[in-house]
């Protein structure tokens, strides 16, 4: 599943290629034909992220609420102009068709085997398709055949096209247009989220709800009431930055601790928006941090590093299922 910085890189993107113009939209597979009607020709007007959850604004007091889930994914296509905070590490884009490098026929071919850097996908991963860029948790760039706009392919939920780019969403979770107030009450029902607001009284709000809970903190980073964005992969590598124990009940644990565990969410979801990639361990320079982007495995601590010696101490990695989700955790850091 998409965690929260894959999402703010969907909701730039969507920022700097249809916010201010009226893209048609529709619906392909036909399951959201009445809500494609209401947004068709309507301005975009914002694109914001709140944890895994993306919100489209167009006028008319209109929203786009889209919940990627575990398949869903957007895929883009066309003169794909790329927000000038995220890097792009295997090509200089500038502004051109998303997948080349700028020269004719040229396909760009992602640094990392996962593609996870690209800003052509993002969301679950998927066999490569033509014509397309595709954007989740895993992003890739794909070859296009020039064709603009790409005959859907697959079960499109939800087609946007202006003039030069088109987006493609598949297998999303939820789907729906809101209005404004019901656009907010689905917010107020989220934890704080430190990539939109990152103050004191955000960090509070964390540990306050955290503090309320007896189950184990290794599930209430996953509570996406308490905290906004983390997943599997976050929840692994913040527990075992922070040397904690997953199965510590949420209510016994210092303020403090909560609080640093905030901090470093803020500092890794910054790094992931901007990389494009899960980089969780710290101070990675030239060589180390050139084999981090490309092998997961070298810019992670724990995870799916079951059976291998920890980094740190030696000790074996364990996993385990822990609230119906896989964790990865060392035995002899996190006491």
């Amino acid at each position: 599943m998409p965690e929260g910085h894959s999402v703010h890189r969907i909701a730039r993107q969507f920022g700097v290629n249809f916010v201010g113009t009226a893209p048609e939209v529709t619906s392909p597979q036909g399951r959201f034909a009445q809500g494609a009607a209401l947004l068709s020709g309507r301005e975009m007007t914002d694109a914001r992220a709140v944890g895994k959850q993306m919100f489209l604004e167009f006028e008319g007091d209109h929203w786009l609420r889209v919940h990627l889930g575990i398949y869903g994914a957007w895929d883009f296509a066309g003169e794909v102009a790329i927000d000038p905070a995220i890097q792009i590490h295997t090509t200089k884009f500038g502004r051109g068709r998303l997948g080349q490098t700028g020269m004719a026929g040229v396909v760009d071919t992602p640094v990392d085997s996962a593609g996870e850097d690209s800003v052509a996908s993002i969301g679950a991963p998927r066999r490569s398709r033509v014509a397309r860029v595709h954007m989740a948790e895993r992003d890739r760039a794909e070859a296009t055949n020039g064709a603009f706009p790409p005959d859907p392919v697959g079960q499109v939920r939800v087609r946007l096209l202006n003039e030069t780019v088109c987006a493609d969403l598949r297998g999303p979770t939820a789907c729906e247009v809101l209005t404004p107030a019901e656009v907010d009450a689905v917010v107020q029902k989220l934890g704080p989220d430190p990539a939109n607001a990152n103050t004191p009284e955000e960090r509070e709000r964390f540990v306050t709800r955290a503090r309320k809970k007896k189950t184990p903190i290794g599930l209430v980073l996953m509570d996406q009431s308490i905290i906004a964005g983390i997943g599997n992969v976050y929840r692994a590598e913040m527990l075992f930055r922070a040397r904690l124990n997953p199965h510590t009940p949420a209510n016994t644990l210092d303020p403090a601790v909560l609080e640093d565990l905030w901090d470093d969410w803020a500092h890794l979801l910054e790094i992931g928006i901007t990389v494009g990639q899960m980089i969780t361990i710290d101070g990675l320079e030239g060589d180390d941090y050139r084999r981090a982007l490309a092998e997961r495995d070298e810019r992670h601590w724990v995870y799916k590093l079951e059976g291998t010696p920890c980094k740190r101490c030696g000790t074996n990695i364990v996993l385990e299922e822990f609230g119906a989700r896989k964790l990865y955790w060392c035995p002899g850091c996190q006491l």
